[in-house]
């Protein structure tokens, strides 16, 4: 499979620290010391998760794709924050670009749900279903969360991204997803309380944070390994990393395990938040001008339930 184009979107509004300084009396040191965020984005009245997979997909189209968008065989969406659970975000998607008649579906396997979405791509080429296929990751973070919760309200940002990917390559220019991995982590530690969002009750909220640290820390470095070992590589070969925009302290545990200097790893938390599952996506994006022929890119995630995984892409 590869990647042929991809975009992203983020909201205008900056919410600096000094908003929850304010509001719950936490110093913006305090914050970046235990989360590494300084600011983040804040979706606007009137903006949701799926217009902003829209404006995703609107920035994608402005590229120069290699085809015409009526070649679009596939819409995967993936999110854990929709704002309608009936009409996903893929289908808003869907309605969107006029393509009818193609199969359309969304997932959720919450920060995971990037690489999930993937492998549904993955899955239905094998099949022979689909050859070209647009996968869109948003989250609306701030439409759920609680921002008077002193544990995780500071966290969160919003944010989406979309990606072109195609059975066969179409350019040089294509991203090659060489090997992916998920899995499902439910049995380990806290899992199905840690992190939670249970809206017939209340927001998101983060009881067992100690817990997601720990276990994020064992799976992204263990599954990034992995996922390398199988294409027959080692450390040494990984040029970039992109972990799940969590908590940069939890991000330099990962390169710390894994033994990667910090000039490879790749990060945006730091003025983007926890953009959900669209934190790598959009962290690809931005920095697919910096990247070279040849190069390896690891991208690995971690989230809630528990669930995890990586993808290798060589450029």
């Amino acid at each position: 499979m590869y990647i042929n184009t991809l975009s992203h979107y983020l909201p205008s509004e900056v919410i600096g620290n000094e908003y929850f300084t304010n509001l719950n009396n936490l110093s913006s040191e305090w914050i970046v010391e235990r989360t590494g965020i300084y600011e983040r984005r804040k979706a606007a009245e009137g903006e949701n998760t799926s217009t902003m997979a829209i404006e995703a997909v609107k920035l994608l189209l402005e590229d120069n794709i290699p085809f015409s968008k009526n070649e679009i065989d596939l819409i995967v969406g993936g999110t854990y924050t929709p704002y309608d659970t009936i009409v996903t975000v893929a289908h808003a998607v869907q309605h969107h670009l006029a393509l009818p008649d193609i199969p359309v579906v969304s997932i959720s396997s919450a920060c995971s749900s990037l690489l999930n979405a993937i492998e549904i791509v993955e899955g239905y080429f094998a099949m022979g279903k689909a050859s070209k296929a647009l996968v869109i990751v948003s989250d609306h973070n701030t439409a759920y969360y609680n921002e008077s919760d002193t544990v995780s309200g500071h966290l969160w940002g919003d944010g989406a991204s979309a990606m072109l990917i195609t059975k066969e390559r179409q350019s040089e220019s294509d991203m090659e997803i060489k090997k992916l991995i998920t899995g499902g982590a439910a049995t380990s530690g806290k899992a199905v309380e840690a992190v939670v969002l249970r809206p017939n009750e209340r927001g998101v909220i983060m009881p067992f944070g100690r817990d997601v640290f720990q276990n994020a820390c064992i799976y992204m470095p263990k599954v990034s390994q992995q996922v390398l070992q199988a294409c027959g590589l080692t450390i040494e070969d990984l040029d970039y990393l992109i972990p799940h925009q969590a908590n940069h302290r939890i991000s330099l545990n990962v390169i710390n395990t894994l033994g990667i200097p910090a000039e490879k790893l790749i990060s945006n938390i730091q003025y983007l938040g926890n953009t959900g599952c669209a934190g790598c996506a959009i962290a690809l994006s931005e920095n697919r001008p910096k990247f070279k022929k040849g190069e390896n890119i690891v991208l690995t995630v971690f989230g809630g339930g528990y669930s995890y995984g990586a993808m290798l892409i060589t450029i």
